[in-house]
């Protein structure tokens, strides 16, 4: 699930560099309108939607949390 997920980001935003940090959405590499692109990717490619209360910083602060996440509701 996690190369899945950084392929869809590679794709989609290749001028960032998801396996750099642990904190994306906390030390600011993304911004809410990038989240919201990556919701509206990921949940595309694996026919999700996440509930409104999983749409938190600390979910979208890795690429281990983003596949997490996605990987919950499949």
């Amino acid at each position: 699930m996690r190369e899945k997920v950084l392929e869809v980001l590679a794709e989609n935003y290749p001028e960032i560099d998801f396996e750099s940090s642990d904190e994306l959405v906390d030390d600011g590499t993304l911004d809410s309108l990038t989240v919201v692109g990556i919701i509206s990717a990921l949940s595309a490619e694996f026919d999700v939607e996440l509930p409104y209360e999983e749409i938190t910083p600390e979910n979208f602060n890795s690429v281990d949390a983003m596949a997490a996440i996605y990987e919950k509701y499949m």
